[in-house]
């Protein structure tokens, strides 16, 4: 079997999608970036080879992306952020379509038409405001576990409006609003609103509006409220957290047949 491998560093998290001719994921693996780009994307391609029982000799052709795409010494080539999430986006919704992709440092809104070419693009990389790592700050100011975030939110019965799209400004106003005695699942509701606010401040939305990465993945919360801002229904593809790696595979694929 023919493999073709898609690398995907961001500033959290580092993943790998393998993919066969035929463009289905055979495997796929995860962890923290950490440090040291190189050795996290090794471990994954050796995980991901260990689950699907398969070698490093079939992989035909490797490219990364993200953050730390050029931090991998034996890819074959690189792409960059916006070109692979569009890439994987389109593949599972052969449509014109507006992607945001909601990362641990920077969001991103790309457009594409019904070809799956790129139209216009923004990203967020001056703030942390409308990110993974605006909630990050929001869990560790409430001193939660990030992973709670998602379930408060949905039992939040009074949404806490957050004023400050800062990051440090909004935790300060968090302080208030627990001195205040607003309930913490109403708050944090609140700052999953605060996210979508920013990105509606991004840009529009054309056509249908699908949503990726791992703060999607994790935090439906965040769909259904993107949902109401945008006033649409949005498409998530499955493994929201993979779009990226998963569409360099299609690339290294696309390079190869």
């Amino acid at each position: 079997m023919a493999l073709f491998c898609g690398i995907d560093i961001g500033a959290s998290t580092a993943k790998l999608v393998l993919i066969d001719a035929e463009a289905r994921v055979v495997a796929k693996a995860l962890r923290r970036s950490g440090v040291d780009y190189a050795a996290a994307t090794e471990a994954n391609l050796a995980e991901a080879l260990a689950a699907a029982g398969l070698t490093r000799e079939q992989v035909r052709r490797v490219v990364s992306t993200g953050y730390g795409r050029d931090n991998v010494p034996w890819a074959d080539g690189r792409m960059t952020e916006i070109a692979c999430h569009g890439k994987g986006a389109f593949h599972h919704f052969r449509r014109a379509m507006t992607v945001i992709d909601i990362g641990a440092q920077d969001s991103k809104v790309i457009h594409l038409d019904d070809a799956g070419r790129r139209l216009a693009f923004k990203m967020n990389r001056k703030c942390a405001a409308g990110t993974g790592a605006f909630l990050e700050e929001i869990a560790l100011r409430l001193d939660l576990p990030l992973s709670e975030l998602n379930g408060l939110a949905e039992r939040s019965t009074k949404e806490v409006t957050l004023g400050s799209f800062c990051t440090v400004f909004t935790a300060t106003e968090i302080l208030a609003r627990i001195r205040a005695g607003e309930r913490v699942e109403d708050i944090v509701k609140g700052a999953f609103r605060s996210v979508v606010k920013r990105l509606v401040e991004m840009d529009t939305v054309q056509e249908t509006l699908v949503l990726t990465g791992g703060v999607v993945a994790h935090n439906p919360i965040l769909v259904k409220l993107a949902g109401e801002a945008f006033g649409t229904t949005p498409l998530v593809p499955p493994d929201p957290q993979f779009i990226g790696a998963f569409g360099a595979a299609l690339f290294a694929r696309e390079q190869t047949l």
